[in-house]
């Protein structure tokens, strides 16, 4: 993105304000300087909102000051756990277990007739309606329907 040059001669003269609001803010050289960085990225990303013959160094001081709140905000539902001491009071382990579902699931179609699977797929898994899915299989969109009542019944046994 190609910056004016008086919009980017102005952004590099606000950067020592920036930097020392900055440093009022967080404390820290580093995160100063990391937080003006952000603020001058987002303004560049941003340049088209912001109206000319306004004043850039409170626009700017707005973006930085925004940047900071949020990042306060995040920070303080974080916290470091070096040693892992809150983690070894976790009662459990998270799983995935998804893969292990779509195996029984699988399994389970498997072993239903295949005009009840067959029609359960047309039906569930296709989107189609009971009328659709009779005149696939040719035959009334109540043979499908019972069909389909029974292919469920049977998973729902058969994964229970």
């Amino acid at each position: 993105m190609e910056l004016e040059p008086a919009i980017r001669n102005e952004l590099l003269a606000s950067m020592p304000k920036l930097r020392s609001f900055a440093l009022t803010l967080c404390g820290t050289i580093d995160r100063a300087d990391d937080l003006v960085q952000e603020t001058l990225l987002r303004a560049i990303v941003h340049i088209k909102s912001f109206r000319p013959g306004t004043n850039l160094s409170a626009w700017l001081a707005a973006i930085l000051r925004n940047i900071f709140i949020s990042q306060y905000r995040k920070q303080r539902r974080e916290f470091e756990d070096v040693e892992g001491n809150y983690v070894g009071t976790l009662k459990s382990i998270l799983e995935q277990t998804a893969r292990d579902d779509f195996f029984c699931l699988d399994s389970a179609l498997a072993n239903l007739p295949s005009e009840q699977r067959q029609a359960l797929m047309l039906v569930s898994v296709s989107d189609l309606s009971y009328d659709e899915a009779a005149a696939q299989c040719a035959c009334a969109a109540g043979t499908i329907k019972s069909r389909v009542h029974r292919a469920r019944a049977r998973l729902i046994k058969l994964l229970a």
